[in-house]
């Protein structure tokens, strides 16, 4: 009984599959209808009608047969290398004095603001800055007579960044840095000048950690006397950077340091074409240096350098009768010498932060338009970080850097704004490549697919004729 059964029902079965198959062979309306049989029918599923086999697919929607814009390139990353580091605590003192080590450099925080994340957090600016304060671009000649300047103020990470710029900027002539040797040889392509002031390259040749005014004084006439006597007829363009840094965590890692034995009292502190006297310049300790040194007895001496170091190395001090305290009454000198700080430091070329380490390289490439080689690496737990104060102390160092603090926080929003400015600039630019790349796709579309809609038309129409005379 069941197999009479069965025979009955794969009779009807069969016929019907066969009428099926042939009418969708047969009838050429019969395409995407019948092959999405079940499926609910799209918006963008609707067009002429397509004959099956080529002609069918010669008439799929370009979309479909066309690949997706690809978006610009990133720049160009970094090989496989060692990671660049920032270690705000990786300096030496003076001259001749033993190199410290990276054995600071505990653990790696990520930015998840930094460039590669793709994130844009909304910003408050606490400054009003114009468009030009905050667009940063340089057009840095090389091979010309240009030469980049580093301003290098004590523990702002500035050995490491210093580092950087002589061993990892990729460069048609790469810095030439021999083992045993603190400075690096970085000539402009094809000739034997230098591109770079700073202490990896030239050294301290206007002093031990020479601050804004020694340079600008300074700068031009040794740069002179390096280049060759057929180029002086030729301007040259000088482009200063530096570093800065939290200026509690910046104070605390400049006691550590002197508590060491470091001293910079080499340091020449030229203004006005001379040094400042003991008088006005007076030292912290007696003997050759303040090894030992407790945190009460460093915050206690009111001629320590220490105290808003970052202010007074970019200030003009030539404004303020340079060390001579009874030049103005203190008022008058702390409001010069913010206003004056925070003036050269909007008008560098560039500055970073320590403790935005990879927008620093970020903000650097985009400004010079060079490229590094590997990344710089966020290191957070450094010797000042463990340095554990209460907070009468941390109120205290502020005190006594009020001046740092102020310019900090001015530096720190100017840094950030443009930071967001030059991001967005670059997803404007991206979006407009975008729209560019997808308008050429749809001109060459648009000449590929008429000829192409002919030919499938008579496809079409030839097969269908052939079918119904076979038919």
């Amino acid at each position: 009984m069941d197999e009479r059964f069965n025979k009955w029902l794969l009779t009807p079965v069969l016929t019907l599959l066969f009428v099926v198959i042939m009418y969708q062979y047969v009838s050429p309306s019969c395409t995407s209808s019948c092959a999405n049989f079940g499926e609910q029918p799209r918006a963008d599923d609707a067009g002429p009608p397509a004959a099956p086999g080529p002609a069918r697919r010669a008439q799929a929607p370009p979309e479909q047969g066309e690949r997706r814009p690809q978006l610009p390139p990133p720049p160009r990353g970094p090989p496989e290398g060692p990671r660049g580091a920032a270690a705000p605590e990786d300096e030496d003192g003076e001259l001749g004095e033993p190199e410290e080590d990276d054995d600071d450099e505990e653990e790696e925080e990520p930015d998840s603001e930094a460039p590669e994340n793709g994130s844009l957090p909304r910003l408050e600016p606490r400054f009003n800055f114009s468009l030009k304060d905050l667009t940063r671009f340089v057009d840095f000649n090389i091979k010309g007579r240009d030469v980049i300047v580093f301003l290098h103020i004590q523990k702002t990470g500035g050995t490491t960044f210093g580092r950087h710029l002589v061993k990892n900027i990729r460069l048609e002539q790469p810095c030439s840095c021999k083992a045993g040797q603190k400075k690096c040889t970085c000539h402009r392509p094809g000739k034997k000048e230098t591109w770079l002031f700073s202490r990896f390259s030239t050294g301290w040749s206007c002093g031990l950690h020479a601050d804004w005014t020694e340079l600008t004084n300074c700068v031009p006439a040794i740069m002179e006397k390096k280049d060759c006597p057929r180029n002086h007829s030729h301007t040259r363009n000088f482009y200063y950077i530096t570093m800065l840094r939290d200026p509690v965590s910046r104070y605390l890692s400049e006691w550590k340091h002197v508590q060491r034995g470091a001293t910079w009292k080499t340091s020449l502190h030229m203004c006005d074409g001379r040094s400042p006297t003991p008088d006005e310049l007076p030292t912290c300790y007696p003997g050759d240096d303040w090894s030992g040194v407790s945190l009460r007895e460093f915050m206690d001496c009111p001629y320590n350098l220490a105290n808003n170091r970052q202010v007074r190395m970019l200030a003009d001090l030539s404004l303020v009768g340079c060390y001579n305290l009874t030049f103005m009454n203190e008022s008058e000198r702390n409001t010069i010498l913010l206003q004056s700080a925070k003036n050269n430091l909007k008008n560098m070329a560039f500055f970073g932060l320590t403790e935005f380490q990879r927008k620093t390289q970020f903000l650097f490439e985009r400004t010079f338009n060079l490229k590094f080689i590997s990344p710089f690496t966020q290191f957070n737990i450094t010797r000042a970080s463990n340095v554990d104060i209460n907070e009468g102390a941390r109120q205290h160092i502020e005190e006594l850097n009020f001046l740092d603090v102020q310019l900090y926080e001015y530096a720190k929003d100017l840094f950030q704004q443009r930071y967001h400015h030059t991001k967005q600039l670059e997803h404007q630019r991206d979006r407009q490549k975008r729209r560019e790349e997808r308008r050429l796709q749809r001109e060459h579309r648009g000449h590929r697919w008429p000829k192409e809609d002919g030919n499938t038309e008579r496809a079409v129409t030839e097969d269908y004729n052939s079918q119904v005379v076979r038919w």
